[in-house]
């Protein structure tokens, strides 16, 4: 094998390597995107859960019903 193959070989091969790079790189940026969207979402279902939790907390201050 020539070195001029050799090259050329080379070559295609960082070509290929570079358009995988580019494609992973495209998926984790999605992947972040979806992530920070997720953790915004979670946040809020917290928040809103404590609230709910909340209002559950304060109405135990009512009198028992009279079946009891």
């Amino acid at each position: 094998m020539d070195l001029e193959s050799r090259v050329a070989d080379l070559e295609t091969r960082l070509a290929f390597q570079d358009d995988t790079i580019q494609t992973l790189n495209d998926v984790v940026v999605e992947q972040q995107r979806i992530i920070e969207r997720v953790q915004l979402q979670l946040g809020a279902l917290a928040r809103r859960q404590e609230e709910m939790q909340s209002t559950l907390d304060t109405g135990g201050d009512e009198a028992p019903p009279p079946h009891y």
